[in-house]
C-alpha cells in the first residue's frame, strides 16, 4: 500500500508568543529567526526562546525551522556554524539558508546532521536550479513566488526533492534574492536582512523625451498573495509544504490566517485517502476566521494562472481592508454609508466547517464559513479609510448612532466616496479573546489494576494503580471512571474513549522504550495535584510506569481466570480525587514522553553538483570565500562578489521582476507589436509610437533608474542609471 503524503501547513513566527499561537491554531510547522542572520532582522529570537518553542511544538509533532537566510561574510559564517550546532543540540528541525558557504560547511563535515532547506532567497525559479539542489543532497527547496501552477508541477514531476511554496502574504516585486534597490538607495540590503521596502515607495514614470506617464504612484507595489482556491491543485502538482508569509506580523494576524488555512487544508485532507496532515492533534475554537479583516493590500493569485492585470496596487502600499460601501450623506460632524453586501467567497459545509467536517472544530457554532453574506456593522474604534487624489486617507470612528457615523476627525470627502475598513475593532477584540486549544486524542484502557493511556500516535503510558476494592455499584463506578478520565481541561489532550477490559492483561509483548518496573515509578513521584488525595508516598508505592511506542491492540488482551471470585469484567472502586490525580499524572508524563520520543529527520551527506551556469556575477550573492569555493567545486566560476561587498552598482540590475509596468499601463511591447502586425489600433497610454520609447523611474528624491524589458521571458528589470542603451526597448522583441 502506497504511503500517504504528509501535507504541511507552515506558519511564520516573529517571537515565541506568535510561535505558540501558530502551533495552537494548527500549524504543522513554523519558521522563525535565530538571534542573528535571518532575512527579517527585526524578528530575531534567543536560543533559549527557540528551545522553549521547540519543546512545545514537538509535543504535537510540529516542526520548527530556523531561518539563517542571509548572505554572510567570512567572520559571520564562522558564527553561523556555531549557531547551527547550538540549534541542532536543542533539536531544531532544520535550517533555511541562502548562503552557499553553509553548504560548504556541510560538505566539509563541519555541521551536525540537521536538515538543510534552500530558501526562496536562493532564486529557485526553474527546474535546473531545483535539480542542482537535489543533487547536492539538500532536503527541500522553497520555490520563487512568481511560478505558475504548470511550472510548479513540472518541477515536482522532474525531481524527488521536497517542494515548498508560498500560499499567502506580502509579495516581493523582485525575484527573491535578486533585489538590490534598497541597498542602492540606503545601503540596507534585503540579502542581509535589512530591506527598507523600496518597492513600497512612490515613483514617477517618464519616457526618454521627459513625458510624465504616471506621477507619484506606487508603481512597484504589489497586492498580497492568497492561493486558497488553488491549494488542492498545488497538492496535486506535488507540493508538500504550504507557507504563510509574515514573520513581522502580530499574534492576531497569525491566529486568523493559520486558523483559516488549517480549516481549508483539513477539508481537502478529509475527502482524500492519499494525503494526511503532517502533525498531531485537533484544534478546538470558538472563532470564525476571515482573511479580509487582517492586514492586506487586497489579494491576488499572482502568476499561478498566468499573467493577469490585477496584481498591483498603484494607489496605496498599505491595507485598505474590506470594502463597506459608498458615502450616502455628509454632514458637519457625521456621515452615513450606503452599505453593500460582502461577497460570499467560501460556502459553509456540513457541520459548519468549510466544505465539511474537519479537525478544526467550532464548539457551539452552527455557522463556520469564512466569509458570510451581509452588511458588516460599524463599531466605535473601527479604522475606516478612503482614497483622496490617489492617496489613502484614514480615520477612527468615535461613535455610532443608528446609521450616523461620527469620526474623530471629519474627513473631506463627498457623496459617492468608497469607504473601506482596515481595522474591525470588534473582530480584533473577539480574536484576542478567542478560546483556541490544540489537543491530542487519547484513549484510556483499564484492566487488572492498570491504566493504559494510548495517544493518536501510538505512544502509551501504562500505570499500575493496584488491585482496589471491587465496586458494589458497577454502573456507577464505570460512570465515575469515565467522567473523571474525560476531564482533560486545558491539558494537551482530549479523550476519545474509555474502555474497561476487566481483569484481562496483554499477552503480546509491546515494544518497550522505557520500563521502570523494578523501581518506584517516576510518574507517581512528582508532587500530587492540589485536589489529590494521594500522598507522595502513595505515588511512590505504585509499582509500574511503563512507556511504549507500539500499543497492544484489543485482540491482544485475553481474559484470565476469576480471581477471588470476582467477575472478570468488574471495575474496582477508587475515589474521584484519586482517579483525577492519576489522570493528571499520566497525561503529564505522556506529554513529556512525546517530546522525549520525538525523532529528528536529519540531513545526510552534502556533495557538490554541476551548477546550471558555468559562471556567475554579483547575482550569485557570493559574500565569503567558502561560498566561492563551493561554486568552484560545482564548476561555476565566480566573476565577482556580491553587490554588498562594495562593488560599483553602475550599469547593474537592481531588480528583476515578473511584474511589468508596461503591461500594467497598456504599453506592452509584445501586445502592441501584435496589434501593429494586424493593423489594429489601440487606445490608452500606449497609443501611437510613444510606446517604444525608453522608460525611466524617478523616486521621491529625484534619483533616476532605467527600465529594461525582457519580452522573451516577460520580465522587467530596474537598472542603475546609464545601463539602458538606445535600442534596449526593442531588444526583447528580436
Amino acid at each position: 500500500m502506497k504511503e500517504k503524503r504528509k501535507i504541511e501547513l507552515l506558519a511564520p513566527a516573529q517571537n515565541k508568543k506568535c510561535a505558540k499561537t501558530a502551533i495552537d491554531c494548527g500549524a504543522d510547522s513554523i519558521y522563525m529567526g535565530a538571534n542573528l542572520y535571518g532575512a527579517r532582522q527585526n524578528a530575531s529570537n534567543s536560543i533559549e526562546d527557540i528551545e522553549e518553542v521547540i519543546n512545545y511544538a514537538h509535543k504535537f509533532n510540529t516542526k520548527v525551522y530556523i531561518t539563517l537566510n542571509t548572505i554572510l561574510d567570512d567572520k559571520e559564517l564562522l558564527e553561523a556554524e556555531k549557531i547551527i550546532k547550538r540549534l541542532h543540540k536543542i533539536k531544531a528541525d532544520g535550517i533555511i539558508f541562502q548562503d552557499m558557504g553553509i553548504l560548504k560547511l556541510a560538505y566539509d563535515g563541519k555541521l551536525p546532521d540537521i536538515k538543510l532547506i534552500a530558501s526562496t532567497q536562493c532564486d529557485n525559479r526553474d527546474i535546473d536550479k531545483v535539480k542542482f539542489f537535489e543533487k547536492t543532497g539538500v532536503k527541500r527547496v522553497i520555490l520563487a513566488r512568481e511560478l505558475s501552477l504548470d511550472v510548479i508541477k513540472k518541477i515536482c514531476d522532474s525531481t524527488n526533492i521536497e517542494i515548498e511554496t508560498f500560499i499567502h502574504g506580502a509579495l516581493c516585486v523582485s525575484y527573491s534574492g535578486q533585489c538590490y534597490l534598497s541597498y542602492r538607495i540606503g545601503k540596507r540590503s534585503s540579502n542581509r536582512g535589512e530591506c527598507a521596502q523600496a518597492c513600497r515607495k512612490k515613483y514617477t514614470l517618464i519616457s526618454e523625451d521627459g513625458k510624465i506617464l504616471a506621477k507619484d504612484k506606487y508603481l512597484l507595489s504589489l497586492k498580497d498573495f492568497m492561493a486558497a482556491e488553488h491549494l488542492e491543485e498545488l497538492i496535486n502538482a506535488g507540493v508538500i509544504s504550504f507557507k504563510i508569509e509574515g514573520r513581522l506580523k502580530d499574534e492576531n494576524y497569525i491566529k486568523n490566517t493559520v486558523l483559516f488555512y488549517r480549516r481549508f487544508l483539513d477539508e481537502i485532507i478529509l475527502r482524500r485517502n492519499d494525503i494526511v496532515k503532517a502533525s498531531s492533534g485537533k484544534v478546538f475554537s470558538d472563532f470564525k476566521p476571515d482573511l479580509n479583516k487582517s492586514f492586506n493590500r487586497d489579494f491576488c493569485q499572482y502568476f499561478l494562472d498566468g499573467r493577469k492585470n490585477n496584481i498591483y496596487n498603484f494607489d496605496a502600499p498599505n491595507s485598505k481592508g474590506e470594502y463597506l460601501g459608498t458615502v450616502d450623506k455628509v454632514c458637519k460632524d457625521f456621515f452615513t454609508i450606503k452599505k453593500e453586501g460582502m461577497k460570499e467567497s467560501f460556502k459553509s459545509g456540513r457541520d459548519g466547517c468549510i466544505g465539511g467536517k474537519t479537525d478544526l472544530c467550532d464548539r457551539g457554532r452552527k455557522d463556520s464559513c469564512v466569509n458570510l453574506k451581509g452588511t458588516p456593522d460599524i463599531h466605535p474604534q473601527d479604522g475606516l479609510c478612503y482614497l483622496e487624489n490617489g492617496a489613502l486617507k484614514g480615520f477612527l470612528v468615535n461613535s455610532v448612532d443608528g446609521n450616523k457615523i461620527f469620526p474623530n476627525n471629519m474627513p473631506k470627502f463627498s457623496k459617492g466616496a468608497k469607504i473601506y475598513r482596515n481595522k474591525d475593532s470588534n473582530f480584533e477584540n473577539n480574536l484576542q479573546k478567542a478560546a483556541i486549544r490544540r489537543q491530542i486524542g487519547v484513549e484510556f484502557r483499564i484492566y487488572n489494576g492498570f491504566i493504559e493511556c494510548i495517544d493518536e500516535d501510538n505512544n502509551i503510558i501504562s500505570v499500575n494503580f493496584g488491585n482496589g476494592e471491587e465496586a458494589k455499584n458497577q454502573d456507577m463506578a464505570r460512570k465515575t471512571w469515565v467522567n473523571c478520565l474525560s476531564k482533560t481541561g486545558t491539558s494537551d489532550f482530549y479523550v476519545t474513549g474509555v474502555k474497561f477490559l476487566g481483569t484481562a492483561k496483554p499477552i503480546k509483548p509491546c515494544k518497550t522504550v522505557e520500563n521502570k518496573a523494578d523501581a518506584p515509578t517516576e510518574a507517581m513521584q512528582d508532587k500530587p495535584g492540589k485536589n489529590s488525595e494521594y500522598s507522595e508516598e502513595d505515588f511512590a508505592q505504585m509499582p509500574h510506569c511503563t512507556k511504549y511506542t507500539t500499543p497492544c491492540k484489543e485482540q491482544d488482551y485475553k481474559g484470565v481466570e476469576n480471581i477471588d471470585g470476582r467477575d472478570i469484567n468488574s471495575v474496582c472502586f477508587l475515589p474521584q480525587s484519586k482517579i483525577n490525580a492519576l489522570r493528571r499524572k499520566i497525561l503529564e508524563k505522556l506529554s513529556e514522553f512525546r517530546v522525549q520520543n520525538y525523532k529528528l529527520e536529519g540531513q545526510g551527506k552534502i556533495t557538490p553538483a554541476e551548477y546550471p551556469e558555468k559562471s556567475g556575477d554579483w547575482r550569485l550573492n557570493v559574500h565569503n570565500r567558502e561560498a566561492e569555493k563551493f561554486y568552484n567545486e560545482c564548476n561555476c566560476k565566480v566573476k565577482e562578489y556580491s553587490l554588498e561587498s562594495g562593488i560599483n552598482s553602475q550599469g547593474k540590475e537592481l531588480m528583476r521582476t515578473k511584474h511589468c509596468i508596461r503591461y500594467a499601463l497598456n504599453m506592452c511591447l509584445k501586445k502592441q507589436a501584435d496589434l501593429e502586425s494586424k493593423k489594429i489600433s489601440d487606445s490608452g497610454i500606449g497609443r501611437g509610437k510613444d510606446y517604444r520609447k525608453r522608460l525611466f523611474l524617478t523616486d521621491e528624491k529625484g534619483v533616476k533608474y532605467a527600465l529594461n524589458f525582457d519580452c522573451k521571458n516577460c520580465e522587467m528589470t530596474v537598472l542603475d542609471i546609464g545601463a539602458c542603451s538606445k535600442n534596449s526597448a526593442q531588444k526583447g522583441l528580436k
